[in-house]
């Protein structure tokens, strides 16, 4: 596809030189973990080229408005991911087809196509992981340096808020990533350090 290499390479030297070091979870690493599974979903799902390259920028530009400003940052990223796109001469309909797929990330998840639910499963897949305290540890981190957070029990009860209310929305992730997430979510509820 057209300026995908362009896209991947210049978003990913904006992440890596200009992003606030107090963005310790919403960075380059997360933006290539979800580029990772992605890329798990389009082997699992089989899908097509146009999108799978679709995913794939989705994925790199999903969080990019953390540049600019964690407040509305799926709406900043998507702005800004749609100007890369067209200065690259992308396809306007990809543009508009990778604008969605950004804003179906935001909080609460509203995923509308199976490319939406892909992404927003992606993004939060590391909730049913063996990995989630070493990142849920870096989200911790992030948002207390952005005040949103104050101690570890303002983060416990954020904690379990979120888990008890997010889903999971492809097959795939319900299957192998909700059985794992209810585990985290129990261990948080007995007051376990996770």
């Amino acid at each position: 596809m057209k300026g995908y290499f362009e896209l991947k390479k210049f978003v990913f030297g904006l992440l890596a030189k200009e992003l606030p070091r107090h963005i310790t979870y919403h960075g380059l690493e997360h933006t290539l973990d979800v580029l990772e599974v992605c890329d798990q979903y389009i082997n699992a799902f089989n899908l097509s080229g146009e999108e799978a390259h679709l995913i794939r920028i989705a994925a790199i530009v999903h969080d990019l408005g953390f540049l600019k400003s964690p407040l509305n940052h799926e709406e900043v990223g998507a702005e800004m991911a749609s100007e890369i796109m067209k200065n690259l001469g992308m396809d306007p309909n990809h543009i508009e087809e990778v604008y969605r797929m950004v804003m179906a990330t935001k909080i609460p998840q509203t995923p509308e196509t199976d490319l939406q639910k892909i992404i927003c499963d992606a993004d939060l897949d590391y909730l049913g992981r063996d990995d989630y305290p070493e990142i849920s540890a870096k989200l911790f981190e992030e948002l207390k340096a952005l005040n949103f957070l104050k101690n570890k029990e303002e983060w416990r009860m954020l904690q379990i808020k979120f888990l008890q209310e997010h889903a999971f929305h492809t097959h795939f992730a319900k299957k192998h990533r909700e059985p794992k997430k209810q585990f985290w979510l129990n261990q948080i509820k007995k007051g376990k350090e996770v």
